[in-house]
């Protein structure tokens, strides 16, 4: 038998051969639970299986949602070869072996699934294996990810896909798929005569995030958990407690990659909840990302830029809190850090906003990229020797403390960006004092003459 010669079909091996997530893999359609939008009669995934329709795919989701199982279906309906390998372990050499047994095969009139497990993890040249050989139709490409296929896969390859995005499964579909494994007999539990409430299987499947997998290996963990020493005399019975269940599962399955797209995707609901001012929000996404085992001076530096572009000189003090926050965590470590970064989003969830130092900056930038990098002007540079003193660097200065109100009327930006206003703060917080102070200088550099009668008197 070669490395990638067609596994001997094992649906139905003696219970406790496999793990019950295996055993319990859906066969048909029919059977297949979750992902509605893709398999309900008249869906698309749906019809492209029921024509038969040779085009490659790529499945993106979460882990445990039904991605292999659903590329074993198809297989099955097409009584087409089934080739399975990981990316993880397969590299170049296999992918050849593979496409020439596959252009073999189709000489004599046999269609090949090559399923490529993680395909994200192929690099690009691995990637582009696949090209000519997909292109020709001697193999059916089907791809899982849980990693978003616009960044991690080729756009050639992912051209000649139709990707199709599966769903985190509900707790309602995960607790159904539990109940079938303990009252099946031939594959799942159901010779163990084990009882479970559906509080008890409700906690298995909000335990596990929305992955059958998990689900299904809390549930075998924790049927042998209940039946004790009762296992040896086979069969037995068991009832599955609260306490059974939470010894089996011992912590929570939280699905996060730090490298991955949900990282992306935590964080930006941590910091847009900070800029909506919901600290309720806030802390459940900072817990989530602790508890996943997220890097906590990440957290840190990302507050630390929420502090300066959401909230900015409407409260300085935010950013100085935010610093404590980053030294409190490098100086305690965690899990003592934990309430320190809590407290720096709870601040800034409730402190004033401002996003005008942000839009200054930005508008500052598009001028530096798009104007003529102009001279400094004179008056503005230093002459430290003669030479420079004669060429007039420095006439013209005027210094501010010298003036009754410490303001010159001066200009400091180049000719061709004169009067231009970049920093516009709001009436929040500490900026409306900041705006009301600017409106005083703007009024003091103006010449004695243009200003009216009461600025003059005052």
């Amino acid at each position: 038998m070669s490395l990638f010669a067609p596994i001997p079909n094992q649906d139905f091996p003696a219970p406790g051969t496999r793990p019950l997530a295996d055993r319990m893999r859906p066969r048909t359609l029919e059977e297949f639970v979750g992902q509605e939008h893709l398999v309900g009669p008249g869906k698309p995934l749906r019809v492209q299986i029921e024509r038969d329709d040779p085009t490659s795919m790529i499945f993106w989701g979460p882990p445990g949602t039904g991605k292999t199982t659903l590329a074993k279906i198809i297989a099955g309906i097409t009584k087409a070869e089934f080739i399975e390998f990981s990316a993880v372990l397969a590299g170049i050499k296999e992918i050849k072996q593979v496409m020439a047994d596959a252009d073999r095969a189709r000489q004599y009139g046999t269609r090949t699934i090559v399923f490529v497990d993680e395909i994200h993890r192929f690099n690009k040249a691995q990637q582009d294996a696949f090209l000519p050989h997909v292109e020709k139709g001697s193999i059916r490409l089907i791809g899982a990810t849980t990693e978003n296929p616009s960044f991690e896969i080729n756009g050639a390859l992912l051209s000649r896909c139709r990707v199709y995005v599966l769903k985190q499964l509900a707790e309602a579909q995960i607790v159904s798929l539990l109940h079938r494994a303990l009252t099946e007999s031939e594959r799942g539990l159901g010779q163990m005569h084990i009882a479970a409430s559906d509080e008890v299987l409700g906690k298995i499947a909000a335990y596990s995030s929305g992955d059958a997998r998990s689900a299904y290996n809390a549930l075998e963990v924790a049927a042998s958990l209940s039946l004790g020493t009762q296992l040896a005399a086979f069969p037995a019975s068991g009832t599955i407690t609260d306490e059974i269940v939470h010894e089996a599962l011992q912590k929570r399955v939280l699905l996060y990659d730090k490298s991955g797209e949900e990282h992306y995707n935590l964080i930006s609901a941590l910091h847009k909840s900070v800029r909506n001012s919901d600290p309720d929000a806030a802390l459940y996404w900072l817990g989530r990302m602790l508890e996943a085992g997220e890097d906590p001076l990440y957290i840190a530096r990302r507050v630390v830029r929420m502090a300066v572009e959401d909230i900015g000189l409407a409260e300085p003090n935010a950013l100085a809190l935010c610093m404590a926050a980053r030294d409190a965590v490098d100086f305690i470590g965690m899990p003592e850090g934990n309430l320190a970064l809590a407290q720096a989003i709870v601040y800034l969830s409730a402190a004033p906003k401002s996003n005008a130092l942000y839009t200054a900056y930005g508008a500052v930038l598009q001028d530096v990229e798009q104007t003529a990098a102009e001279p400094v002007p004179l008056h503005l540079r230093n002459a430290p020797s003669t030479l420079m003193k004669d060429l007039g660097y420095g006439k013209g200065y005027q210094y501010a403390h010298d003036a009754e109100e410490k303001v010159a009327d001066m200009q400091c930006l180049p000719d061709s960006l004169r009067n231009r206003v970049y920093y516009q703060p709001t009436n929040e917080g500490v900026e409306k004092r900041i705006r009301e102070r600017l409106e005083e200088i703007k009024r003091l550099k103006r010449p004695p003459v243009h200003r009216t009668k009461r600025e003059s008197e005052s």
